[in-house]
């Protein structure tokens, strides 16, 4: 190719570029990942009519930044098609990986351990029910009817087998939960309270006077987070004194795709590690001292006798865990905080301005995260009809999930909505 273009190699084909610049080059400033993608989205409306879909959906099911270098790492041989990890001579990636994962976990939660995932947010958070009755040795179960609706239905189908007692525990008016509720419910039958941060209107709550309450009883906290880059930003389970803590991870790494696979996390304090669903995965050093990495317990049927197993269907989604693994490692301790505070803040801001339009206000004043309950002056369908028609996907429509909160929405933003989408969804609001 040199040749034919009358070069010798290429150093004559770079010759004409100047080793040193004697003047800046005429270019705009640095954009983030997430700001080039938005800019070339611009350029690429320019090629056909219409603009693209915005969506303001949530209700534990999160579009965020995911960094470029993830697909092509997870779509190696190696990961892709490796399933099993029970050869630790043959993987020891796989297991690194894992190790790996279960410390960032742990560390978001400010819990002492965690497993190797689970299938998703709603069967991590059963099986930390299962796992609270184990260790109580009681059947009554007290959990949020902040919890997501869908959590709680799969929680009472796992339990549907079991000799248990469900009692839900209502929230007060600002949609935190109901302490007077709580200390009327709990006695020595109760094995746990699940409680959920940010719960399902997107509050976030400090459950830090509710542990001593619990523990006094002999009763555990396991705390549910369907949104954990909240953590980034306000207290974790740990240090509320949590005594499980699961949430939903696939807002790490994995996109949302016509609703999976997803990824639950699941962390514990390390006196509970064999009473723990799934598998750990552990450090050691071989017979010559190298650095290495093993299954250190591993709690299904296939591994060990029935009657000591604690789940059987509690596969722990190694790729989706891998996907977060490298998700969190380029986001950094920093980058994870920060996306916490942008999510935070533009919901914030949107939350401001639908407040102050006639007729729509925010129905809880706790704090919240990226999402927030918004109730309308009517007809909320045919408001999401009008934004549709502006290409833009609303929020949820609460009342078949909770009919006392009447004309309401739960609307949701995260760092991946551009703010002139935010000003566009007000607006056809304003003219509502």
């Amino acid at each position: 190719m040199l040749q034919t273009i009358g070069t010798e190699g290429l150093d004559d084909l770079f010759r004409t570029i100047p080793k040193k610049l004697d003047r800046p080059l005429n270019l705009p400033s640095p954009l983030t990942e997430i700001d080039l993608r938005h800019h070339l989205r611009e350029l690429s409306r320019k090629n056909r009519h219409g603009e693209e879909w915005t969506s303001f959906l949530g209700g534990g099911a999160y579009a965020h930044y995911i960094p470029s270098a993830v697909s092509p790492l997870i779509q190696r041989g190696e990961f892709l098609t490796a399933y099993t990890p029970y050869q630790p001579e043959v993987s020891q990636g796989t297991l690194q990986a894992i190790f790996e994962y279960q410390t960032m976990v742990a560390e978001i939660f400010g819990m002492e351990i965690a497993n190797a995932s689970n299938y998703d947010g709603s069967t991590a958070t059963a099986e930390a029910a299962l796992m609270a009755m184990r260790l109580t040795d009681r059947g009554k179960i007290l959990v949020a009817r902040t919890l997501h609706p869908e959590y709680r239905q799969v929680l009472e189908t796992y339990l549907s087998t079991q000799e248990a007692e469900i009692r839900e525990i209502p929230y007060r008016p600002d949609g935190t939960l109901d302490r007077q509720e709580i200390k009327k419910n709990l006695d020595k039958e109760t094995a746990c309270l699940i409680a959920p941060t940010p719960n399902f209107f997107g509050i976030v709550e400090d459950f830090s006077d509710l542990s001593p309450m619990l523990h006094q009883e002999g009763a555990l906290l396991v705390t549910s987070t369907p949104e954990p880059l909240s953590l980034g930003l306000f207290k974790s389970p740990g240090e509320m004194g949590a005594d499980i803590a699961v949430g939903e991870g696939q807002g790490f790494g994995n996109p949302l795709c016509f609703g999976g696979p997803s990824l639950g996390l699941f962390a514990a304090r390390r006196e509970f590690a064999r009473a723990m669903p799934g598998r750990l995965v552990g450090e050691t050093v071989d017979t010559e001292g190298r650095r290495g990495f093993v299954l250190t317990l591993s709690t299904r049927e296939q591994h060990i006798r029935r009657e000591r197993a604690t789940s059987n269907i509690c596969t722990n989604v190694a790729l989706c865990a891998l996907a977060a693994t490298i998700t969190l490692a380029l986001w950094g301790r920093e980058g994870f905080s920060r996306l916490a505070r942008i999510n935070y803040e533009r919901a914030e801001a949107l939350r401001g301005r639908l407040q102050n339009i006639q007729g729509f206000r925010t129905r809880f004043s706790g704090t919240t995260f990226n999402e927030f309950v918004l109730e309308c002056p009517e007809r909320p369908q045919e408001i999401l009809r009008r934004l549709r028609d502006q290409k833009i996907l609303g929020g949820l429509f609460l009342e078949s999930w909770y009919p006392e909160l009447g004309p309401s929405l739960l609307v949701c933003v995260t760092e991946l909505v551009p703010e002139d989408q935010i000003d566009r969804f007000a607006k056809v609001l304003e003219e509502f």
